[in-house]
Order: C-alpha cells, then sequence, then structure tokens
C-alpha cells in the first residue's frame, strides 16, 4: 500500500530555510574559492577589497596559471611547457602522464597543421619511448598516430582528438595540477555543493512535497505540486 507523501508549504519550507544561519564569512570564501580556481583575476581582486575576503594563494600566481591555459586552448603548446617550468619545473618531473598529454597535445597540433613528417619524427623521439615504458601511453600514441593514416581526418574512427574539446581537456589537467602544486582543491566547492543539494532534493522528493530550486542560477523556490 503506497503511503502519502507529507506536504511542506511554502510558509513552512521558508521558515525552516530562515532558521539557517549562515555566515557571510563563510559565504564570502566559498565565492572567492570559486574566483580563484576558475581564475577571474580580476573579479577575485575586486571582490578581495570589496569583502575583505583574502584569496588562499597569491593573486599573481591566477595570471600566471591562466596564461598556461589558455596557450593550451589556443594549441601553443610548447609555449605552456616553458610557462609551466616556469612556474615549478617540479609540476611535469613528477607528473609523466600529464607532461605525455601535453607532448601528445604537441603531435595532435603538429597533424593539425598538416606537418607529417615532423609529427612522424616527433612521435618518435619524444613519445615512443615513454610509449615503450608504458602501456596506457602506448595505446594513446597510437590512437593519435592514426590520424595521419586518414587523407580525411573526418573519416578517422579518433577525429575527436582534434576537436577543441581534447584541448579544453588538457588545458584543465595542467590547470588542474598548477592548483594542486599551490596546496589548493582543483575544483572549485561552489559546483559542488550544488550537485549536493540537487542530490537532498531527489532522496527528500521521496518522502514529502516541498519548494524546490529548480533554477540554480536564481535560486528561487517554486511551489511544490501534487
Amino acid at each position: 500500500m503506497a503511503t502519502s507523501k507529507k506536504v511542506i508549504t511554502r510558509d513552512e519550507w521558508e521558515k525552516k530555510l530562515n532558521a539557517v544561519k549562515l555566515r557571510k564569512q563563510d559565504m564570502n570564501t566559498l565565492v572567492m574559492n570559486f574566483l580563484v580556481t576558475e581564475g577571474f583575476v580580476e573579479a577575485a581582486d575586486k571582490f578581495q577589497r570589496e569583502s575583505g575576503t583574502k584569496p588562499e594563494i597569491d593573486l599573481a600566481t591566477i595570471t600566471d596559471r591562466m596564461a598556461v591555459k589558455k596557450a593550451v586552448q589556443n594549441g601553443n603548446v610548447e609555449d605552456a611547457i616553458e610557462k609551466v617550468n616556469d612556474l615549478n619545473p617540479e609540476i611535469l618531473d613528477t607528473n609523466p602522464e600529464l607532461f605525455f598529454h601535453l607532448q601528445q597535445q604537441r603531435l595532435i597540433e603538429l597533424i593539425r597543421q598538416g606537418k607529417t613528417e615532423e609529427a612522424l619524427e616527433f612521435a618518435q623521439e619524444e613519445l615512443a619511448p615513454r610509449g615503450e615504458e608504458n602501456q596506457a601511453f602506448l595505446q594513446e600514441l597510437e590512437k593519435t598516430v592514426a590520424l595521419l593514416v586518414f587523407e580525411d581526418a573526418s573519416n578517422c574512427p579518433v577525429k575527436d582528438l582534434l576537436d577543441i574539446s581534447h584541448r579544453l581537456k588538457t588545458a584543465s589537467e595542467v590547470n588542474a595540477a598548477i592548483l594542486t602544486s599551490q596546496s589548493h582543491e582543483k575544483d572549485p566547492k561552489l559546483p559542488s555543493l550544488l550537485k549536493m543539494l540537487i542530490w537532498a532534493q531527489k532522496q527528500l522528493d521521496e518522502k514529502a512535497v516541498y519548494p524546490h530550486i529548480n533554477d540554480l542560477s536564481t535560486g528561487q523556490l517554486e511551489d511544490p505540486s501534487e
């Protein structure tokens, strides 16, 4: 026999929400964490001056980190590697997977530019030795070199490697590694909290009918419906 769900009115729900006390300092810290992690240096600087909230890291390092990320996003991988080493040589020295993915992206950019001979030489000299030491690297290298087999890359089974999304993926990986090297979370806390909100609402849906927050961009409550 199905049990009826408890109905919570908007007034009742708002009273419960208002009873929860949140410190403004904690909210400001959450905002600053998001701005710093996502690289909004100008916004972080302005927010620091207006709210008095101190960032967890030097804001100057955000500019350097974003320069690395932008270089990868634009396909200037060699420049990105130089910038990472200038920032902290240990990042690539201690993360062989990241270094391989950057070198793989360099190979992809050579293929994108139609520099077939240079791409083959680069793959043989820079990537093949790493593939011999790591089976996963070898498989990724073989997939990348497969792009050279097809005159029309749109017919290649691994054509996704040429998508801008692959650049963005590599850029995000570098960004996360730099943040980790600075003892900072690689992901902002705010999106995780929003995911927890969605999860909590789904759990409560099984037991009650209550006002939802369906649009996270506004945070407005919507009246419950039977």
